[in-house]
């Protein structure tokens, strides 16, 4: 029996730092859910969780199968099964076909697509058996088209997305909006912004949008739900 230590509904946010991944944990956790954060590194997780109440850390390498079912293990436990998954998790060398590693290839379709696969098995049986749930995954422009340097980032991507829309298929008519957010536009973040010193405000995606549209199509009625829903800058080229 899961010993639940709060009557609110769960977010589980995968992939915590300090730009998309901390804004989703502080909307959901506003919007009135308990928020267990989910990082590979746990320094900046921890201490956010100490600024938001109802939230918890939890370190985990999404892309190994044993960590990932000890950590959802260690959040039913503490804080019960999820009603929301938002996946936020990747990672990706940039370059091109002739430029990246096997390893390079491996490790970013590991963590996308295989951590996708991954922590979505392990909220999937609950939800079926409530009858309602929500998964939503950040994906990014890389999931829809193949540039020079996504010859890394792209393929785990594009897989991403087509297990999102496999999942969506078959888990909407048991109750489970599955839905991806696409991420078209540079995310506001200090690396980002030390990176393109010259770029004006609305160059950026606001993490803090991002979170937004996340708990909109969490929220969305049953009878009008999204799947894939583009994000860029008003200004972006597209």
């Amino acid at each position: 029996m899961t010993a639940k230590s709060t009557t609110k509904p769960l977010c589980v946010v995968v992939g915590v730092g300090p730009g998309n991944g901390a804004a989703l944990s502080r909307c959901f956790a506003e919007a009135g859910y308990a928020v267990a954060m989910i990082a590979r590194s746990p320094d900046f997780a921890a201490d956010l969780a100490g600024q938001i109440d109802g939230a918890r850390a939890y370190a985990c390498d999404v892309a190994d199968a044993e960590a990932v079912a000890s950590v959802f293990a260690s959040i039913r436990a503490d804080l019960g099964e999820a009603d929301v998954l938002v996946m936020n998790a990747g990672t990706g060398t940039w370059g091109s076909v002739e430029q990246i590693t096997p390893a390079d290839f491996e490790n970013a379709w590991r963590t996308s697509a295989l951590g996708t696969l991954l922590v979505s098995q392990q909220v999937i049986p609950a939800m079926k058996q409530a009858g309602h749930g929500a998964i939503v995954v950040i994906g990014a422009t890389a999931a829809l088209r193949g540039m020079p340097t996504t010859a890394a980032v792209a393929p785990g991507k594009a897989a991403q997305r087509i297990l999102a829309e496999s999942m969506a298929r078959s888990l909407g008519p048991v109750g489970i909006h599955v839905a991806i957010l696409i991420l078209d536009g540079v995310v506001d973040l200090p690396k980002t912004r030390a990176y393109m010193p010259d770029k004006p405000d609305e160059f950026f995606i606001k993490p803090a949008a991002v979170a937004q549209a996340a708990l909109t199509l969490v929220r969305q009625d049953r009878s009008a739900w999204s799947f894939q829903t583009e994000l860029r800058p008003f200004g972006e080229k597209w």
